[in-house]
């Protein structure tokens, strides 16, 4: 990478390694549901200001549908997990357990697109395994039934993002293509219709005073996930793949349970121990066999997620 690339790397790892710091600062206040509409709503805000800002027509060519019904996917199922999971997990353990989207796309992409697996793949996908087994068991929070929980539910997360870069190329690249930033702004709507019954549930169930009598801090929070690390982040991550191609712009994901770690104990106070270290060189060893270059006539699984690692 040329120096310019480098840093928009590094920005990006920063950036989704601080979503899960903000989504810890809010969910606990604002609820799971609150949080992940709140961020999508904010990311849609974002994106749809760039696209006007650059003058770039919302021209979908009869694919807005499927812009939309991606976002469910690839935006609202995950961001509801993960905030879910930041009501009991530190953002530490959840950053690493992102870093498991590679390792379910390889799974996904064998099971129901048809994909080739090799050999070290398979072998990527146990070592990963090994590693969630490795912090669930030896972390500094006690393995109760909610952390579990938060656990399983950044599991469904990572398995929603590895879906979506198949259905991304099923859905969008292979009926002739559209500008990403396109994509990106009609999934994050289509996030906000789907998520939008369950908030104005939680609005008809919870007084509103709970959200407004939140501090500066919660919403200084909200409004870094939002604008920060998803509408900021979608423009920094299309304009690496540009830059780079998306099998070196999918390497963000070895580096952002690093900042993950580093924002939690740094802000919060949480604690790094030698279960994060453990566990985040087995995944980042189980990246490393997935997402190495391929063997002639391999489809790397990976590489066909490469739209799905966004936070």
């Amino acid at each position: 990478m040329n120096l310019p690339s480098l840093l928009r790397f590094l920005a990006l790892a920063a950036l989704w390694g601080g979503s899960f710091l903000f989504m810890r600062i809010a969910a606990p206040v604002w609820g799971a549901v609150p949080t992940a509409f709140g961020r999508v709503v904010l990311g849609a805000a974002g994106l749809l200001a760039l696209l006007a800002v650059v003058r770039l027509r919302p021209a979908y060519q009869g694919k807005l549908g499927a812009a939309l019904l991606l976002g469910v996917f690839n935006s609202g199922i995950p961001f509801l997990m993960f905030a879910l999971a930041a009501q009991v997990l530190p953002a530490g353990y959840s950053a690493i357990l992102n870093a498991t989207t590679p390792l379910m796309a390889v799974v996904i992409g064998a099971l129901a697109f048809g994909e080739r697996i090799t050999a070290a793949r398979v072998g990527g996908v146990l070592l990963g395994m090994a590693g969630v087994a490795v912090l669930a068991q030896a972390g500094p929070v006690a393995l109760t039934a909610p952390v579990l929980g938060g656990i399983a539910a950044c599991l469904v997360a990572t398995a929603c993002y590895g879906l979506s870069g198949f259905l991304t190329r099923r859905w969008i690249t292979q009926r002739g293509g559209l500008d990403s930033r396109l994509v990106a702004l009609g999934s994050q709507w289509g996030a906000v219709l789907a998520l939008a019954p369950f908030a104005l549930w939680e609005a008809a169930h919870r007084p509103a005073a709970a959200w407004l009598s939140a501090g500066p801090t919660v919403w200084g929070a909200m409004l870094a996930l939002g604008l920060l690390c998803t509408s900021l982040a979608y423009v920094l991550y299309f304009r690496l793949i540009a830059d780079v191609g998306p099998v070196k712009a999918l390497t963000v994901t070895f580096l952002i349970p690093l900042f993950g770690v580093a924002w939690g104990w740094l802000v919060l106070g949480e604690v790094a121990t030698l279960a994060h270290a453990a566990g985040g060189v087995l995944i980042a060893l189980a990246l490393w066999l997935v997402l190495r270059p391929a063997p002639a006539g391999a489809v790397p699984a990976s590489a066909s997620a490469g739209s799905a690692v966004r936070r």
